[in-house]
């Protein structure tokens, strides 16, 4: 199938327009600098949109990670819980404190962490007498974790919870915020994402006294003093005031965004369904996912095609799809951690990073564009 037109992204940024007038008043006050206006009224917007008490914009959703778990006093030696099905930023922070990773495995109803995986993980732990010292909850794709049973379970042994919710800023569980459920949530503003600031990130929580710190640390942990002085450690971590001015007009046009990339699986779903083999990533009922990509399954022996096939044939077309995520515990960085499954012989995440394909889902999609997908997959599937 021949190109018809400009090459179809996976997930482009998308600007509205309004972040113009934000920059432009960096640029006319001369707020260029990690510091200004914006930043505040970022962060404070971002707070108010989710229901979270407070907010810190960060230079990326990763620095947010690893200031939670300095903020928990993540150290050398103590274990980390994470999600083994996700993106390796989630995972190389409990690295960078020195801290031994532990992946769980996903469950098939939601594509996130799997309850009765990290019940296991749990038992284990208690038995060897060493708890972790938190637990790293990805909501993938736009989807949220079924967080009440593994809220229940960390309660249960007094473990606090991050939430990386990287990829489902504008989701809800339950009625709540994605990222607003544990102690800390973080959110990504990279190119790719639903909103972007072309990179930055946020940490929220209702915890005000470990937001102070956090924003602390981000700035280089600069004393209050005369003269540079510096009695903790610090990191350039901090989000600059016109980037923060990107990130506040783009917030703005946030729920349409949602609204779009969530028509955008619903016409995938309609129209590919019925195609032999496939298969989409489930919403639960609990959950209200923004599907920031989509993402479907490919069973080979039905469909006649492997998910590396379709994404070449894809290709070939000018359009670009991904496989999902290499499990964390798959990867040669972490093959050598421990790692839970859902069931005794049933990996989700193997299975999922197997069949797995995440389509074009950026919210500048046109009709059109999306019609030349569905048109290259029904051909190369049906």
């Amino acid at each position: 199938m021949k190109p018809l037109n400009k090459r179809i992204y996976l997930s482009p940024p998308h600007m509205s327009g309004a972040e113009q007038v934000f920059i432009d008043e960096a640029f006319q006050q001369n707020w260029i600098a990690p510091a200004g206006p914006h930043i505040t009224q970022f962060e404070q917007e971002l707070a108010r949109y989710t229901g979270a008490g407070g907010a810190v914009a960060l230079s990326s959703g990763t620095a947010g990670l690893h200031l939670a778990l300095r903020a928990l006093g993540i150290g050398k030696g103590d274990r980390v819980f994470c999600s083994s099905f996700t993106f390796v930023a989630s995972a190389n922070p409990i690295l960078y404190e020195g801290a031994e990773p532990v992946f769980i495995d996903s469950e098939p109803e939601s594509w996130n962490m799997s309850p009765s995986a990290l019940e296991q993980a749990f038992k284990e732990a208690a038995k060897q007498g060493c708890l972790p010292k938190a637990v790293i909850v990805v909501h993938l794709y736009g989807q949220n974790a079924d967080m009440d049973p593994i809220m229940a379970l960390c309660d249960a042994h007094g473990v606090p919870v991050i939430e990386d919710a990287a990829e489902s800023l504008g989701a809800s569980y339950k009625g709540r915020a994605s990222g607003t459920i544990g102690a800390f949530g973080i959110y990504s503003f990279n190119g790719n994402k639903i909103i972007t600031t072309s990179n930055g990130g946020m940490i929220v929580s209702d915890d005000q006294t470990a937001l102070e710190k956090i924003r602390f640390w981000s700035t280089q942990a600069k004393d209050k003093a005369g003269h540079y002085q510096h009695s903790e450690l610090g990191y350039n971590y901090r989000l600059s005031n016109v980037l923060a001015g990107i990130g506040r007009g783009q917030l703005r046009v946030l729920d349409d965004r949602v609204r779009t990339r969530q028509a955008i699986f619903h016409t995938y779903q309609k129209e590919l369904s019925s195609l032999q083999g496939v298969g989409f990533m489930p919403k639960p009922a609990y959950s209200v996912s923004t599907h920031w990509l989509t993402a479907l399954t490919l069973d080979a022996a039905k469909a006649k095609r492997t998910p590396v096939q379709l994404i070449e044939a894809l290709s070939r077309a000018d359009i670009e799809a991904r496989r999902v995520w290499k499990p964390m515990h798959a990867q040669p960085l972490y093959r050598n951690y421990r790692y839970f499954s859902h069931k005794p012989g049933v990996s989700v995440s193997d299975a999922l990073f197997a069949e797995g394909v995440c389509l074009p889902s950026g919210s500048s999609l046109t009709k059109g564009e999306q019609d030349r997908v569905i048109e290259c997959v029904k051909k190369e599937l049906g």
